[in-house]
């Protein structure tokens, strides 16, 4: 069991997945100050229902049963003043137990997965590096510097589900997909809904 804190957000950072983050209330900036000066990260957690702002009570959102570890790769001073964060998922984890802080920082226990190995790309996988590829060239996509390996399928479908515009609940099911076989197949389907071949 391990004791960190949350970050409960509308969106769902999947492992290997970059995601930007503006920081303004003051418990958030306090935890990015922590996390930067000592190396650690925190957990980005799916809301079902509600929106986390300050002045929620004591009462927590209705968060998902699992969640990504984030750390942060980067920071900057945004135009707006905000602070800007970018967040890299690493290991996937399991909510046992959730509580709000005094400050409305919000802590749970968790069982840490084990990271990610690499999985060896089959061949008959490899459309999703060519749609991975072909997002690559967006200039969005190409904003945000990633360096994937193309040979680990389970870093080519996490970073395919972080980019495409799926709705949330869906991403989040992906989250929670423990074989690589599954999530490439259910990937797939879902490329083949937008792609009207279905």
């Amino acid at each position: 069991m391990t004791d960190i804190p949350l970050f409960p957000l509308s969106t769902t950072l999947m492992p290997h997945g970059l995601m930007p983050l503006q920081i303004f209330e003051q418990r958030y900036l306090d935890l990015v100050s922590h996390c930067m000066k000592t190396g650690t990260g925190f957990g980005v957690v799916w809301m079902r229902r509600g929106v986390e702002v300050a002045g929620e009570g004591i009462t927590t959102p209705d968060l998902g049963d699992y969640g990504t570890y984030g750390r942060i790769v980067d920071f900057d001073q945004l135009p707006n003043g905000l602070l800007g964060i970018t967040l890299h998922g690493g290991e996937r984890f399991d909510i046992v137990d959730v509580w709000r802080e005094n400050d409305g920082l919000i802590r749970a226990q968790v069982e840490m997965g084990e990271p990610f190995g690499i999985e060896p790309m089959l061949d008959h996988w490899h459309s999703l590096t060519r749609v991975l590829k072909s997002l690559q060239g967006h200039p969005h996509v190409q904003r945000m510097n990633l360096n994937i390996d193309y040979n680990d399928a389970w870093q080519v479908a996490f970073t395919l589900v972080q980019l495409l515009p799926f709705e949330e609940s869906v991403k989040y099911e992906l989250l929670g997909v423990a074989s690589v076989d599954v999530l490439v197949r259910e990937l797939d389907i879902l490329l083949n809904q937008i792609s009207g071949e279905d």
